[in-house]
């Protein structure tokens, strides 16, 4: 029954919020502009994160905020997984590094281990 009629319905819904005469039309608009926010803003400041070395620091304030109470063991978990994401791609870009050194030994050398 509603097919078809989705932009009128939608358009008389605005008209509603934005005349201040339908207070449930204009929550409705409002929701959909701007949806409820799932998570919270956390006030942690997570340490900079440069190298590996600077992974155990970043957890040290983790889980210290966790027992201070200032963040939730649930936001302690996603920001833990922030720091070993950024450990990941240090692995990446390490093995990559390293693997474009050997390459460059062996076009330099002419050697070859693969036999």
């Amino acid at each position: 029954m509603l097919d078809g009629e989705a932009e009128t319905l939608t358009r008389k819904a605005i008209d509603l919020a934005l005349a201040g005469s339908d207070i449930a039309a204009l929550r409705l608009c409002l929701e959909r502009i701007l949806p409820a926010r799932r998570e919270r803003l956390l006030q942690f400041e997570l340490p900079p994160l440069q190298s590996a070395a600077d992974a155990p620091v970043a957890m040290a304030a983790i889980t210290g905020a966790v027992a201070a109470g200032e963040i939730t063991t649930g936001e302690a978990a996603e920001l833990a997984k922030l720091v070993e994401a950024f450990i990941k791609a240090l692995e990446a870009s390490d093995f990559d590094e390293r693997l474009k050194l050997l390459e460059a030994r062996e076009i330099l050398t002419g050697k070859s281990d693969a036999k």
